[in-house]
């Protein structure tokens, strides 16, 4: 499905400026710490965290959104470890100081908790995990995300995932959106950040 969306779209399907949760946010950054940008899509947020000073690494499932991550990295100076990669064949050992993922919702509830599992894994204690996403009120808009309610994040669904790590912030909040063509419109968004014991 991604990389028909991708492939279908002439420029930066979700543009190339960062998620507003990093921007919002510059305190997640660590200039010469390593991050994890998982399902990253064109490269739009791990080129921003480049560009702050952190190593980092990504990947995606669509060979062109992976290429125009990689020209996004060269075009802006700056180097991401960007890779074509499933879920699956991640090699999830390799431990980072922050793993983010954003507007990563496409999947269902029983591999949503693999999801956060494998992300967990990925984190040095004292790491940062960074999850930024839909809440349930956003199905129905038409403005971004999966259509499903069970896709969607909830503060209790990510507390309950994350119980005994720090939360640095779990914060619900309404946002007018523009990235690109993909994301247009109001939405309902969560931002989750938390440490790993």
């Amino acid at each position: 499905m991604w990389e028909d969306r991708y492939s279908a779209s002439d420029d930066y399907l979700f543009g190339t400026a960062p998620a507003a949760v990093l921007t919002d946010n510059p305190w997640l950054v660590t200039p010469g710490a390593s991050a994890l940008c998982v399902a990253d899509g064109e490269g739009r947020n791990s080129v921003h965290l480049a560009k702050q000073g952190m190593m980092v690494t990504s990947f995606d499932t669509s060979p062109t959104a992976v290429k125009r991550a990689q020209a996004l990295a060269r075009d802006t100076g700056v180097t991401v470890s960007a890779h074509l990669s499933n879920w699956d064949n991640w090699d999830w050992r390799v431990q980072y100081d922050m793993v983010a993922g954003i507007f990563i919702q496409f999947a269902a509830p029983d591999f949503q908790v693999r999801q956060f599992a494998t992300m967990q894994a990925a984190l040095r204690s004292g790491g940062r995990i960074l999850l930024h996403g839909y809440r349930p009120e956003q199905v129905g808009r038409g403005t971004g995300g999966p259509p499903n309610v069970e896709n969607m994040y909830t503060e209790a669904l990510l507390r309950e995932a994350f119980a005994g790590w720090q939360i640095e912030r779990c914060a619900p909040y309404e946002r007018d959106q523009r990235s690109g063509s993909g994301h247009v419109g109001q939405a309902a968004l969560i931002d989750f950040v938390a440490r790993k014991p």
